[in-house]
């Protein structure tokens, strides 16, 4: 493969492990050039294996559903204990330094989708900040972004709605690899102490996944396509609604839908170069909507590199709202530990998605308003860039 990325670069100067007592944060799509899982790739090459291994949301082995706590355990191949970074309570999402003693070493190797929701940032800079604190020193071995480095696209984030799925001030689809987003957070925060971050060869901001020549190795459970990961970046929004956002089918974050939903309707309501709506049905057999028959539509991507996919989401939300009123709300359950702010606020940065909805007439003018966020976050990331 051309790419090499920071584990299989690791791979190859595994002596820098030697005589290091070290942890590991990662998870099952985090591996080699031939998909080997790294702590796996890294005991077939006979580098000293971790001395604990970190997981976060969905499990080290990614079987965990969203929200759901994954508990500590031992890893099933190797043996060596698995310390849950998710847990039943929000104060399981920030380790404390404690969970580092021990350790000289903190490696994190995780597969980000470039969303700002995407909860696999948070963790891995909540960890590495206690790590430094702790006194350990900290290696991030990068990965490619899946939908390129280039373009962004969304608001920015607004104080006071910072959250699991909101940590970091960036659009929705931000165009980082977590390498370049810890070296961002790195210089906004200040760290006297800064991670060694191991960079890709071969990768560049224009290339996309399908680029890559690699196979796609979901990096959650509801993220099986590189079609769902596309679109992600604005589908992720129906997850603050009552909509099914397909989490139950085979085809999460492609279907949208609910009871009593006029699919046809929507589905014509929907134009996004790039994309195809079609009219389904289908049954959630867990989460919202479990058992139950829903109309709504399937979101075909034909033309990836057109696709907006923060603009998507939020048409399609649009599209529900005004032909399927009675189905179409906003989730009231607590979200990632929230209970104080609506979900689809927290997802969308701001209060100014739901209003827009709400009156009807807003989207337009609200979606006019990103090119501002936008430029201004492309001045304040460029000195974290890694790659051309």
């Amino acid at each position: 493969m051309s790419v090499r990325t920071g584990l299989d670069r690791l791979l190859s100067e595994s002596r820098r492990l030697e005589r290091r007592r070290y942890g590991l944060l990662s998870h099952a799509a985090a591996v080699s050039d031939d998909l080997l899982p790294a702590h796996l790739a890294l005991a077939r090459i006979g580098a000293p294996l971790p001395s604990v291994l970190f997981a976060p949301e969905h499990g080290f082995h990614g079987v965990e559903q969203d929200m759901v706590a994954a508990g500590d355990a031992r890893e099933p191949w190797t043996g060596v204990p698995v310390v849950s970074l998710y847990g039943e309570a929000e104060e399981s999402l920030r380790p404390s330094p404690q969970a580092f003693e021990g350790l000289d070493l903190l490696v994190v190797d995780l597969q980000d989708v470039g969303a700002r929701y995407y909860t696999y940032a948070a963790t891995a800079v909540w960890a590495v900040e206690a790590a430094l604190e702790a006194g350990c020193e900290v290696w991030v071995l990068d990965r490619p972004n899946p939908l390129g480095g280039v373009r962004v696209e969304g608001n920015l984030r607004r104080s006071g709605f910072e959250s699991f799925v909101g940590a970091f001030e960036l659009p929705a689809r931000h165009g980082l690899t977590l390498g370049e987003l810890m070296r961002l957070e790195s210089i906004r925060r200040g760290w006297t102490e800064v991670p060694e971050v191991v960079p890709m060869m071969g990768w560049s901001r224009r290339e996309c996944w399908a680029d890559l020549g690699r196979p796609w190795v979901p990096p959650s459970p509801n993220l099986p396509t590189l079609e769902a990961a596309w679109i992600y970046p604005g589908l992720c929004l129906v997850e603050g609604t009552t909509l099914s956002e397909g989490r139950g089918t085979t085809l999460p974050f492609q279907l949208v839908g609910a009871p009593g939903v006029d699919a046809v309707a929507v589905a014509t309501a929907i134009r996004h170069p790039g994309v195809v709506a079609s009219p389904v049905y289908f049954k959630p057999q867990t989460q919202k909507h479990a058992g139950e028959v829903c109309g709504g539509v399937r979101l075909h991507v034909v033309a990836p590199p057109v696709v907006r996919p923060v603009r998507l989401g939020v048409e399609v939300l649009a599209a529900f709202a005004e032909h399927a009123p009675d189905a179409f709300g906003w989730r009231r359950e607590a979200y990632e530990f929230v209970t104080d702010r609506p979900a689809i606020d927290l997802l969308a940065g701001g209060e100014a998605l739901r209003g827009a909805i709400d009156s009807g007439t807003g989207i337009a003018e609200w979606i006019a308003s990103w090119p501002a966020d936008e430029e201004r976050f492309l001045v304040e990331r460029a000195p974290a860039l890694l790659y051309d």
